[in-house]
């Protein structure tokens, strides 16, 4: 057995933890979102905060909003492209190759 003068399920420092040792809580509003998946989250604002029109869905990730029924369309996520694919979006193939022709132009008279 440990010493004799700990009191059993206590810790160094521990002491009443009630409300009037640490005060009245603030008053507080609870505010439901849900996002696309139909998930509430319900998180707790100050009574006088203000209270954003959307909030980030802790399951899923995707934006919640205040209407149940109009729920934030979830982002979207565009696959990933290679360098030859943006160099395609910015030029069509006559632009590209008339730089060729350019380019070879260029290597053939060194």
């Amino acid at each position: 057995m440990a010493g004799g003068n700990a009191i059993r399920g206590s810790r160094v420092g521990a002491g009443p933890m009630g409300e009037a040792e640490r005060g009245e809580a603030a008053p507080r509003t609870r505010i439901s979102y849900w996002c696309a998946n139909k998930h509430e989250t319900r998180p707790t604002f100050a009574h006088d905060a203000a209270i954003p029109d959307t909030w980030d869905c802790p399951r899923c990730g995707y934006p919640a909003g205040r209407d149940r029924e109009d729920t934030p369309a979830p982002p979207k996520t565009e696959p990933y492209k290679t360098h030859l694919a943006y160099v395609r979006e910015r030029r069509n193939d006559a632009d590209g190759e008339t730089i060729l022709q350019e380019a070879l132009a260029k290597l053939r008279g060194q």
